[in-house]
Formats: C-alpha cells, structure tokens, sequence
C-alpha cells in the first residue's frame, strides 16, 4: 500500500520525551500552490466582475473621463456647468485640504459620476433596442431597412469582447401578454380539437373568466414582472419541477448522446479522462465568465443565467417541495461503478489533473475487484423513486454521521461519473441498437446514476459516453451547449496515442480514489428497494425507439422554401394523425432566453392550419404510393401502376371546363397545388406562433401563472383548472447543435451528435425529440409507454419516414423534372386534363 502512505500529510509517533512529527514536503508544497491557485482564482473572478459590472462600457474609459474633466480645470472650460464647484464647496473637512487638491478631487468624484451616469444610459438604451423584435417576424433571407439600422445599432451598443454575463444587466424583462390576446390564442387552438359543443363550452368558461377574475389577477402578474427580473421562470422552477413528488427519472430527466458514427477511443478510462478534463476546462471558463455569450443573427444576446448551475449542483429532495443545491469551487467528483462509490479528487498541486492522470484514477477504480457495501448497490435508487420516501430517508438514515459524510461527497460533487459494465452506441447493423442506448442513458438499471446530480456523466466499456440530466435547474439547449465544447475539445484538442491512451505522462504517485463508507440499517434498505421497484417498472414501461431519417435533411427542405423546423411539425402532425386516427393536443419547446432569466414556452403545433394540411394530405384521393412511376398508358381500368379511379374530385381543366378525375395520383398538379398551399399556409402560422412564443406572447406560461396566483388568492378558476388539465399527449422537442461551431460539420461530416430524449408525457401519447444534423440527417428519438395499448414507438418512427416522404413529394415537380404530368388522366367524356 505504497499509494497509502503519500496520501498522508504529516505522521507522529508518540515518544517518552514527547511527540515527534514529520511533515511532507510534498503535501505541504501542494498545499502552497492550491492557495495560489485560489487567489489567481479570485483575482480573475474579481476582473471579471468588474468587467461585466460596468459593460458595454470599459474601466479604462473611465481614466478618459477623469482625464477630459482634469484637462478642463487647466482651459477654463467647464463642462459641468458648475457641478464641479459646488462638489468642491460641499467636500467634508475642506479646510484640512488645498484649494487645488479639492479641485482635483472634485473633478475626480464629478467624472466618475458622470461615467457612471453614461453606463447605465449605454445599459438602457441596449436595453431598449434588444425590446424591439420586428426582425423575428421578418421573411427569412428579407432584413428591412429599419431592422438593418437597428442592428448596426446594436453592435455599436454592445461593446468589444463581451463576457459570458456581460448582458445580463441589459436584457429586457418578459413581458405579460394582455389577457384579451391570450385568452383569444388559446380559443384558436384548441379550436381544431373541440367539437362545436365543447368549444361553446371552453368559450363560455374563457368568456367568464375574462370578465370576472382576470382583471385581478393580470394586475398582480405585472406587479410581478416589475419587481422581479422574470415572472415566470421561479414559479416554473418551483411548481412545475421542484414540487413534483414523483419520480424524477423518464418523467423529468432527460438525456443527450455521444457523436453518431465515431468513437475517438475504445479505451474506457481514456475516453472518460479526456471527457472529464474537458469539462473541468469548461467549468473554469464558466466561473471566469471567459466563454462567450449566446447570441441570435451573431448580435443579439441570450440570457446566461442557466449556465451558473452546471456543475456543483444538486436537487436535493423534500417533504412538500425539493430545493436546488448550488455550491462553488468543489474539487472532486464522485464515481459509481458495479455498486461502489469511489470520491476521486481533480486537482493536484493546485492544477487540475491531466487526462492521463484521470485515466490512471479511472483505471484504477475498473481494476478495483472489491465488493459492494451492504446494501450499497441499488443506493442510487433512492433518486429514482417516490421524492417523499427518500427526503424522510435522507433526514432519518444520512443526517450523521459516516453515512452523512458520504452522501454530502455525492451532493457536493462538481457532477456524478457512472462507469457502466455494458457497451452501448449506435450500430448500423442492430436497427434496435439506438432504442438500448437510450433507454441506457434515460434510466439505466434505475440505481447505477444519480438522479439528483445536475447531471450524470455515462461511460462505456466501448469507449462511448452520455449525460444524464435532471431538468429543475435549466434546460436541454445548455447542458448541449457544455456537451458541443466537450466532445469537441476532446476530439480536436486533446487527443489520444496510437493506442489510445490519452496523451501524457502517466503520475502513478497519485492518491488511490477513497470508498465511500455506508451503514444502511435494515428499515432503510426496505426503502431502497420499494424505490428500486418502484423506479425499474417506470423503466421497463418506457417503450423507445431511435431513428435516423437518411432520405434527406435540412439542404433540401430549405430548397423547398420551407422552415425545417415547420416543415417536421407538420409532418409529426400527420403521422400523428395517421397513428391514432385522431388529432391531438401537441407541444413543442420554445426558447425565452432572449429575456432576462428566460426559460421557455410553448407552441401549440397543432393549429386549425395544421389540421387542414393533414385533412387534405389524408383525402380519399391520395392514398397512391409517391415513387410510383406514372406513365400515359392508362388502358387498364383496374389502375395501371395501382393508380386506382376516382369520381370525387373535381376540378377546370386547361379549357377552362370542369372534369371529373379518373385516376388519382399524388403527383397530380390540381391535387398537390392544393396540398402545397395548405402546406405553406401551416407551416407560415407554425413560424408565426413560434416566433410569437419566443418573443413573450405565448399561451401557456401566461395562463400557468395566472393559475398559480389564483391558487394564493384562493380565487376558483373553472377556466384556468381545465386549461391546466389537459394532457399533451403528442410532446416534441427539437436539440439544438452548432450553438458554438467549434467543428465544420461540412468537413467533418462524421463529428456530429446523435441528439438527445426524453421520456413520454402521457400515458397513453408520444414524447418525440428530433436534431436535424448538418444537411441530409435527421434524428428522431420517440418514447411512449408499453402498458399503453394504443401507442407503438417503431410504428411511429415508420409513420413519420412516410409523412417527411409525402410531405418532400409535394415539392416532386419543383425539384425533380423526371415525372411528366401532361396527358396523364383521361376523362369521362373523353377529353384530356392537361
């Protein structure tokens, strides 16, 4: 146990003439360089606060002040209109100080107010300027005359070189929609999915609420906005994530994958040492605030305040509500592997450790062959289950002692690091190999992560890698933002040897990782594993289903002239009613980051648009397969090439005379013209709501808080109570990728994400996320429930292949010239439509 002995900072032996002590030099020399490394820590902090405290302006130009107001004592001139003197006559224990050191000082305190004065009008009108959001609504590749001058306004207000919260204090406020415009959006969408009976219904009851109770409680919202920085995002946090009580794990967090067709190393502990580097890089730049802001078109800001609470953070759960858990400056992480719990420390000698180092530790613990504790194996399943059940556990079984000590290693880890026994990745040869990977990452054995981690970092045996996230603290755009950084620093930055080891000198005179020590009585073990049961049937009902859809991408639907994000709305729109023969109340996840503490909002895809593409898309008369060739031959009446006639479809032909259609064929112009402008019609309104939601005007988070003050009030709501009722049981979500473009996808082609999950949010619906990857890849991960008879996740995958091929068909005659469409029916009276 040679390793044991350099772990020891000082040994004593007990003599008769007294205590002789032995200090390390080596411990004591680290010690020293862990103090300089907290004080460069702190200076850099400090720097920075200063920097952010006083943007878009800068500390040197405040000398530029100084020095114009100095210069002016010297010409006569006063620029101050005598402020500076009546500084000077007011100054405290002027009779102690010269007439010229008073003069001095007064200009000083004058200019530095003036500086100050000159910040917050530079902050303010940002601020004003980042209100405006006409450029969102504009046609995409159209900028007007007044969005380009409001842009080079922009850019000239923000400043050079701004840090990561170099915004924050200019951002905007969300503002509180007029009751009258979300009252009257709702009624529209949900307009499709009523009959005339029940919208009659929903009408009276919004009608009520608008002239009784609404006036009271839009007042209080909007004294809400204007004291705090966001009316929104705490009561989301708190009410909507943090008072659940039921299993965070499938219903909460959600998950993101490694890159799709490489693995940079097969080596385990390797790939984990690189990973693990890059993401202690990444903290440091996150704590300075050195990483770059988020900005929409290159110039407008996202807000950054997510991004505090990436690492050193935990939920940690509650009787009636869980509370977030945030430190700063943790210097270890914790790792679980075949049911041991090992602490492993990150800084040596006041640096952080190399990768090779990491592999060595990492190494270390796959080598280990010791058992697990008494009931330390399914530990983690306290974080899976019921929320009640493990806060009584916690405060019973770890409030003291050993057990108290371990658990606040876990919670006060930078993050949680699983070192799974099981290879998973995507493998073109196994079509199932995305939906094990997935389900690996969402739940895994529902003991082997820890839920309650910001987020858990997932190795593999194959060298792949995954995150595991919980959701209270931010959302999925940034935690991605981290994993982009990660996976590309450890691809392009750091590397690997020929054997794909990580490169380096391998330290083996580093402390071994520790065990962490439990003692779970019997009482507690019973709830581990009612937990565990709990948890593993959530996790055996979760039916998964990863899909890559190959036939084409983003390149194509944007020749097609259509949003891409609209263009898989609607074809998630059809599939779904193809699915279910019905439509169905959907949403889709919107971004607010463009407001202070921004989360996100809702856009309600399926409009009375929506539904009358997919009406027109399901007629009778368009059932024909769309890569059957057609030809002029139309002498078999059975339907040459099982194009089959039809009689209910009328139209004017070339001449101007109405005809009725013989045969129906997709590719038919009268029929796709039709579709075609629905289509664009849909997709228009789809872009106008969304563009609506990011901009502060949408639905759901409005009338969510307008519940919530309601529920204080003790105000009854039927309105709000059946708003606040109804199931989404088609939820969608879109990754985002490239928020940094730290990789040419277009060079590298084979460097890009696989996306990422999450798990369904009705018993008896669909949970779809999808990432459209460079131009010709898009990746759907669809969940649903097994126990559910109606839902089937494969066979929705197979649903939306076909609505995405239907869909690009109407497009058929714009982009491909090999289908002839002229002489193609034959009509009754024996004319031909042309």
């Amino acid at each position: 146990m040679a390793e044991a002995h350099q772990a020891v900072g000082f040994q004593f032996t007990v003599r008769p003439d007294g205590v002789d002590v032995k200090l390390s030099q080596e411990v004591i020399k680290n010690i020293y360089l862990s103090g300089v490394t907290a004080w460069e820590k702190r200076a850099i902090q400090f720097k920075n606060g200063i920097l952010t405290g006083v943007y878009p302006a800068s500390p040197s130009s405040w000398l530029i002040v100084v020095i114009t107001m100095m210069s002016s004592l010297y010409i006569r001139i006063d620029p101050s209109l005598g402020m500076i003197d009546t500084i000077k006559d007011n100054l405290p224990h002027r009779e102690y100080i010269s007439v010229q050191t008073r003069a001095v000082l007064s200009a000083i305190l004058f200019a530095t107010g003036l500086w100050l004065f000159l910040i917050y009008l530079l902050r303010y009108t940002l601020k004003a300027l980042l209100s405006y959001h006409g450029w969102i609504f504009e046609s995409h590749g159209k900028m007007s005359t007044s969005t380009k001058v409001w842009l080079s306004l922009v850019k000239m207000f923000s400043g050079r070189r701004p840090l990561l919260y170099s915004f924050q204090a200019s951002l905007p406020r969300l503002p509180v929609p007029s009751v009258d415009d979300t009252i009257h959006r709702y009624l529209e969408s949900v307009r499709p999915l009523l009959d005339s009976e029940q919208y009659n219904q929903m009408e009276i009851l919004a009608t009520d609420f608008k002239n009784s109770k609404a006036a009271q409680l839009q007042r209080y919202l909007i004294l809400k906005s204007w004291w705090g920085t966001n009316y929104v995002s705490d009561w989301w946090e708190e009410y909507i994530y943090l008072r659940g009580r039921s299993p965070i794990m499938v219903n909460s967090n959600f998950y993101i994958m490694d890159l799709l067709y490489l693995t940079p190393t097969h080596r385990q502990a390797a790939r984990a040492g690189n990973v693990v580097h890059a993401m202690l890089q990444y903290r440091r730049k996150l704590e300075r605030g050195e990483l770059a802001p988020l900005r929409a078109l290159g110039t407008v800001p996202m807000c950054s305040t997510q991004m505090e609470r990436i690492f050193n953070t935990t939920r940690i759960p509650g009787i009636d509500t869980d509370t977030v858990q945030h430190l700063t400056d943790r210097k270890h992480l914790v790792v679980y592997h075949k049911g041991r719990f090992f602490q492993v420390w990150l800084y040596t000698g006041g640096r952080h450790l190399l990768p090779s180092e990491l592999e060595t530790q990492f190494q270390r613990i796959l080598n280990d062959t010791s058992e697990p504790q008494l009931a330390e194996l399914k530990l983690a399943a306290l974080t899976a289950g019921n929320r009640v059940p493990w806060a009584r556990a916690r405060v019973k079984y770890f409030s003291q002692g050993g057990n108290k000590v371990s658990l606040d290693a876990i919670e006060s880890a930078a993050f949680f690091l699983t070192l799974d026994d099981e290879p998973q990745g995507y493998d073109p040869a196994n079509t199932k190999s995305l939906d094990s990977y997935a389900k690996s990452l969402l739940h895994g054995k529902c003991y082997d992560r820890w839920f309650d981690k910001s987020f858990t970092l997932i190795s593999y045996p194959n060298g792949k890698m995954g995150v595991n996230a919980e959701h209270s603290w931010a959302d999925a755009p940034i935690v991605g933002h981290m994993w982009e950084y990660v996976l590309a620093t450890d691809c392009f930055h750091l590397g690997y040897t020929e054997e794909g080891h990580c490169k380096g000198d391998v330290n083996k005179g580093l402390p071994h990782p520790t065990r962490l020590q439990w003692q779970i009585p019997k009482e507690c073990q019973d709830v581990i594993e009612t937990s565990y049961l709990s948890a593993k049937q959530i996790a055996d009902d979760v039916d998964f289903h990863g899909y890559l859809f190959t036939e084409f991408g983003k390149g194509l639907i944007k020749k097609c002239r259509s949003s891409p994000d609209a263009f898989i709305q609607l074809a998630l729109q059809l599939a779904q009613f193809r699915d279910q023969g019905v439509f169905c109340l959907t949403y889709e996840s919107s971004m607010t980051r463009m407001f202070r503490d921004g989360r996100t909002e809702t856009v309600r895809s399926c409009t009375s648009e929506a539904v009358a593409f997919v009406r027109a898309m399901e007629d009778a008369g368009a059932t024909v397969s769309r890569t059957q060739p057609h030809t002029k031959n139309t002498s078999n009446k059975s339907g040459t090439h099982n194009i089959k006639p039809r009689r209910d479809y009328s139209h004017a032909d070339g001449g101007g005379e109405v005809g009725w259609c013989v045969w129906r064929c997709p590719q038919c112009p009268c029929q796709n013209a039709q579709r075609l402008a629905l289509f664009r019609k849909a997709a228009d309104k789809h872009q106008h709501m969304y563009r609506l939601a990011m901009t502060g005007s949408g639905i759901d988070r409005h009338l969510f808080c307008l519940y919530i003050v309601s529920k204080y009030l003790g105000v009854d709501s039927p309105f709000l109570k059946k708003v606040l009722s109804e199931p989404w049981k088609l939820s969608t979500s879109q990754t985002p990728q490239q928020q940094l473009n730290l990789v040419d996808i277009n060079k590298f082609p084979k460097y890009v994400g696989a996306g990422g999950g999450f798990g369904p949010v009705a018993d008896d619906g669909y949970g779809v996320s999808y990432i459209i990857v460079g131009e010709n890849l898009i990746t759907f991960h669809i969940s649903s429930k097994f126990s559910s008879p109606d839902t089937d996740s494969c066979r929705f995958s197979q649903h939306i292949r076909k609505a995405m091929l239907d869909i690009q068909a109407l497009f058929k005659p714009e982009n491909d010239k090999t289908v002839e469409h002229t002489e193609h029916v034959q009509l009754e009276n024996g004319k031909k439509h042309i």
